[in-house]
């Protein structure tokens, strides 16, 4: 088939191609009923004129945090109209500025200008609204560990949690959205009084709920009898092994497009074979982006080892090279096992977490450092 055979071709595998999207809400969100509750007891105190509470959100990414918030606050907006719910993904909206310009627009229904307006007018304009109209505050910051690298997060988190003292009567609260290991960033003192947060955390999926809502988005997604029972069951556990709900839901997409492009009526064990082929490179890829450059170099003295790497040769390699500490090391490959680069088996021996194996998940040449 030739390119534009490809672009024109009016036959399709995909009676919904949207329903792969990152940003796709299915109708039925399943698995989280318990993470899900506990928001909405943080939020409920708002919904009768209380203070909500603060919370943080913890857990692997694509165990579906960002979609249960979402919906919370969809359910709360249907509800009441004395709660406004804010999301603010903190890798797009890094800035004092940019985060409250869009706190604005979900007040007033339109951004702040760039230009010519000071930021306190901003401020000042967004707090009187609630505090005129008795309405609470709720903010979930997504990925909220991108504000400490921009240095912005004290200061924000100050001027949200603290505004009733200028304010009086308004009320806010923080949802810190976080898919790091741990929540080790020091506040300030004077955030720390009043960020007093419960925790909320999403577990890894079991494989009989990765392959429950693959194939909801399956089904969503192809026409009838597109997608057969063993190749799901196939990208259910390539799924599991990768601990990323997204690998799944991508590679379901890129079957159905390889399946697609060589005029199939279904997907195939070819077709997922080649498509497991293309996602690799590119997961282990947007993965190691994420990465900073400490966790970038520790990744790459793993790479390069010639044999099986042990946490405490690693280690005293590490200290050698940059004169960091043990404990930092021990967090910079937690890390990297956390997103799933590596992997580590204890042998038995030795303590303090030096007895590991290390292991990379992957081919070595998918590594591209």
């Amino acid at each position: 088939m030739g390119i534009e055979d490809i672009l024109m071709f009016d036959e399709s595998l995909f009676q919904n191609i949207n329903a792969f999207d990152p940003d796709y809400m299915p109708p039925n969100y399943n698995f989280r009923d318990t993470q899900m509750e506990a928001m909405a007891m943080a939020i409920r105190p708002a919904i009768r004129g209380g203070q909500p509470s603060n919370a943080i959100v913890l857990g692997s990414p694509a165990t579906g945090k960002t979609t249960a918030i979402r919906k919370v606050f969809e359910l709360v907006e249907k509800t009441t109209e004395k709660v406004v719910c804010v999301y603010i993904n903190c890798q797009i909206h890094t800035t004092r500025f940019g985060i409250f310009s869009q706190i604005f627009k979900k007040i007033f229904g339109h951004l702040p200008p760039e230009t010519g307006v000071p930021f306190s007018r901003i401020y000042t304009q967004i707090m009187k609204n609630l505090q005129d109209n008795s309405k609470s505050l709720v903010i979930a910051f997504d990925d909220i560990n991108y504000l400490f690298q921009t240095n912005h997060a004290n200061k924000v988190v100050y001027d949200i949690l603290r505004a009733y003292e200028e304010y009086p009567g308004v009320k806010t609260s923080i949802f810190a959205i976080l898919s790091d290991l741990e929540f080790k960033y020091a506040f300030d003192k004077n955030v720390n009084t009043v960020f007093i947060p419960q925790e909320i955390t999403f577990p890894l999926y079991t494989y009989s709920e990765i392959e429950a809502i693959l194939r909801d988005r399956a089904n969503a997604g192809f026409f009838p009898g597109v997608l057969p029972d063993d190749i799901l069951e196939q990208i259910a556990m390539y799924t599991l092994e990768n601990g990323d709900l997204r690998v799944g839901i991508n590679l379901l997409k890129s079957c159905g497009n390889i399946a697609e492009a060589s005029a199939s009526r279904e997907i195939t064990q070819e077709h997922f074979d080649d498509a497991i082929e293309s996602l690799v490179s590119v997961n282990v890829s947007e993965t190691i982006k994420s990465l900073n450059d400490t966790e970038k170099e520790v990744l790459k003295m793993i790479v390069d080892s010639d044999e099986i790497c042990t946490a405490k040769a690693l280690g005293d390699a590490y200290k050698e090279k940059t004169g960091s500490s043990y404990a930092s090391f021990n967090r910079t490959l937690d890390k990297l096992e956390f997103v799933r680069l590596v992997d580590t088996k204890f042998t038995g021996k030795g303590s303090r977490g030096n007895s590991r194996q290390v292991i990379l998940r992957f081919n070595p040449d998918d590594y591209d450092l």
